[in-house]
């Protein structure tokens, strides 16, 4: 048996294949972060914008451009 010490911090995961994983919630979750991160009213809107223009794929690929520091995708 191994005695493993907990993770100080570990990032959160959207689980995509669940019920977290929809647009809906990814383009909440990008706002609430963006509301985090202290960015301009333009800002957020310039990035909710880029995550909206392309079907799903685009948005996953553009929301962990964004927040992949931050946030775990996980499929």
């Amino acid at each position: 048996m191994a005695i493993i010490n907990k993770d100080t911090y570990r990032k959160p995961v959207i689980d995509l294949t669940g019920p977290e994983g929809n647009a809906f919630f990814l383009l909440g979750t990008a706002k609430r972060y963006c509301g985090y991160l202290d960015l301009t009213s333009e800002k957020t809107e310039e990035i909710l914008t880029e995550l909206k223009s392309g079907d799903y794929e685009h948005l996953v690929s553009t929301f962990d451009k964004y927040f992949g520091s931050a946030i775990d995708l996980e499929r």
